[in-house]
């Protein structure tokens, strides 16, 4: 449990034509990346570690249903 918590995410902006979003997640603790792929290069840009809430919040945002997991 993280020991402070925001109230509102934070915004997330891409560009959907260069760039995808993806949660990279740890085989061992579980925890959680939030990132985005250069499609050009396949590289991983973390943006921020997040929840389950916090993931969930940030699809709305973006009016993403899911996105790509990343073990």
């Amino acid at each position: 449990m993280p020991l402070f918590r925001r109230k509102t995410p934070p915004a997330v902006s891409y560009d959907p034509e260069t760039q995808e979003v993806a949660v990279r997640r740890s085989i061992c603790t579980g925890e959680m990346t939030l990132g985005l792929i250069d499609k050009a290069t396949g590289q991983f840009h973390d943006v921020m570690l997040v929840d389950r809430e916090t993931l969930e919040s940030v699809l709305r945002s973006l009016k993403l249903d899911s996105v790509k997991t990343i073990y």
